[in-house]
């Protein structure tokens, strides 16, 4: 199911005492959750202003409007802050990680289905994503053309053609 609103960091600490909020990023980096004027709190329910962001080391320091006090910012600690989807703009074959999350790994010939998606882990060269099985043994399957035939977000569905030994037993 693709989400309307994406989870995009959370507040951690304040920074400051005219209210400015330090957040942790959970997309792409701190300049990307910069880019953004309106945030939202509780997944899309409470639209925000964003009066300034900059990225600070791993951080985003964000001023909120309307959050004018190093008091009012505490109040904010361990919320999390949303994007709206249709703000973000995705250069073609990248994805949200949070629209991998959840999807069926079945084979791209067969129908054999292997698992679920469970995670997605950034090695550098390519993407590994994690497939979890019915037994709950997790499986490590690199996110290249020569395995990965389809990702259908739509209809929550990953179609793989496993490299020979992948899904063999130890």
């Amino acid at each position: 199911m693709i989400k309307p609103f994406l989870e995009a960091g959370k507040v951690v600490a304040t920074q400051g005492l005219r209210g400015e909020l330090r957040v942790q990023p959970w997309c792409d980096s701190a300049a990307f959750l910069c880019q953004f004027k309106r945030l939202y709190w509780r997944a899309g329910e409470q639209e925000v202003k964003v009066v300034s962001a900059r990225p600070h080391k791993n951080l985003a320091l964000i001023k909120l409007e309307g959050v004018d006090s190093v008091e009012q910012a505490d109040l904010l600690r361990g919320r999390v802050l949303f994007i709206r989807r249709e703000d973000c703009r995705l250069p073609e074959g990248e994805y949200f990680i949070q629209d991998l999350i959840g999807m069926q790994v079945c084979d791209a010939d067969s129908g054999q289905i292997y698992g679920k998606l469970t995670d997605v882990l950034k090695t550098g060269a390519n993407d590994v994503y994690q497939v979890t099985n019915q037994e709950g043994k997790d499986i490590l399957i690199p996110s290249i053309p020569q395995v990965v035939a389809e990702r259908n977000l739509k209809e929550g569905v990953l179609k793989i053609r496993p490299m020979e030994g992948m899904f063999d037993e130890d």
